[in-house]
């Protein structure tokens, strides 16, 4: 879906695959079957975009036979979809039960990740439509915390670098420029954008810039203002934004919110929560751990790393965190210039969420997805943007 700026530039809104995750080509070609054109129909769109998440296996496949290649290409068109954006977050195994601490593995201090994602940017340069020059790949965030030191830093420095100097040389024989974002996440080396800044500047190279998602954002209790002009001043590009909302307990003292919260305690994959305290941020790795005996403290407010479908918030008395996304969105694109180019909207947790919150059968997450599509489109239309049909 492509809309155009007041400032005459082109913004590209997406929905990421990572929803139904496949590991395999064939996996990827049937998401595009089931899902994918389902929803544009249903939107009653010419052209869909989508944020594809292409895992090792299916990467692998892609790269090493041209004609896997063209046959994903020729399917795209067929299906009237189109991809500006590929999530290099997961590396493989993100549709299994229990993801967890997984997703993490490999870091940047691994070289199977700097692997990944060249397989992934050299993909991007293959399946950008023809009318289009730049793509985008998010990414890890360097690491999960707990296992990166020195020499770990020292080796994603370079592996990043190594990247950066690989996509200028793809640029000059494709004309094709991709670049990509760390993108910020509780827990992780960079748990906020503000914690982007040194790394990347130590790398200086705009083909390495921060994938602004504001489930995460919020999840840390970032101002949105602060942040993006904090990027700017240190001319750190945001490569991309993925239009998210977070879950949000107002007073977690009470009872009932933490039966709330409790029935999004559930098996596959973290919900980092954090509150924001008078000494500064706490957290803990997952929801359970918060609720649990010498948890965080319950005298302000919390908020969990759980992508929350944009349109519609969870029942009273949780609620999320949309007025972070609508301020974050306006700063990025409701200016007088983009400060962004790729938009995506990433709900992959459509399956985890409680069972009054979740989809009966793929037509109802064929519903849900188109939902929240449509909201993103009247957030970006309230703002000045015109879509493009």
């Amino acid at each position: 879906m492509r809309f155009l700026h007041p400032d005459g530039s082109i913004v590209h809104l997406a929905y990421c695959t990572n929803v139904h995750p496949a590991e395999t080509l064939d996996g990827v070609l049937a998401q595009l079957r089931d899902f994918c054109e389902p929803v544009r129909m249903r939107l009653g769109r010419e052209r869909l975009g989508i944020g594809l998440w292409l895992a090792k296996g299916a990467a692998h496949t892609l790269v090493t036979d041209t004609g896997a290649l063209s046959l994903l290409r020729a399917e795209l068109k067929r299906r009237s979809l189109e991809v500006v954006t590929l999530n290099g977050f997961p590396y493989e195994g993100f549709g299994a039960q229990k993801v967890k601490y997984r997703v993490y593995k490999p870091d940047w201090a691994d070289p199977e990740r700097l692997r990944y994602t060249t397989d992934l940017a050299r993909l991007l340069t293959g399946l950008l439509p023809d009318d289009v020059g730049e793509g985008s790949i998010s990414t890890l965030p360097l690491a999960w915390r707990t296992s990166y030191d020195h020499r770990s830093a020292e080796i994603a420095h370079r592996a990043l670098t190594s990247l950066a100097e690989y996509l200028d040389t793809m640029e000059r024989f494709t004309g094709r420029s991709i670049r990509i974002g760390l993108e910020p996440e509780p827990g992780c080396v960079v748990e906020t954008t503000a914690d982007a800044i040194g790394p990347l500047a130590h790398i200086g190279h705009d083909r390495i810039g921060v994938c602004v998602d504001t489930c995460h954002l919020a999840t840390s209790f970032e101002d949105p203002a602060t942040a993006l002009d904090a990027l700017d001043a240190a001319d750190i590009p945001v490569v991309k934004a993925q239009v998210s909302t977070a879950l949000h307990a107002q007073d977690p003292s009470l009872p009932e919110v933490r039966r709330a919260l409790a029935t999004f305690d559930e098996p596959r994959f973290l919900h980092q929560t954090r509150v924001n305290t008078e000494t500064g941020l706490r957290g803990t790795d997952d929801v359970g751990e918060a609720l649990g005996l010498g948890g965080l403290p319950v005298s302000a407010s919390w908020r969990s790393h759980f992508h929350i479908p944009l349109h519609t918030a969870p029942a009273g008395p949780l609620t999320s965190t949309l007025t972070v996304l609508q301020d974050c969105l306006m700063r990025l694109v409701g200016g007088p210039t983009a400060r962004t180019h790729h938009l995506e909207v990433e709900t992959y947790t459509w399956q985890a969420l409680p069972l009054s919150l979740r989809p009966r059968d793929r037509a109802g997450l064929i519903d849900g997805m188109a939902a929240e599509l449509t909201y993103a489109c009247a957030l970006l239309a309230d703002l000045g943007l015109k879509e493009l049909l």
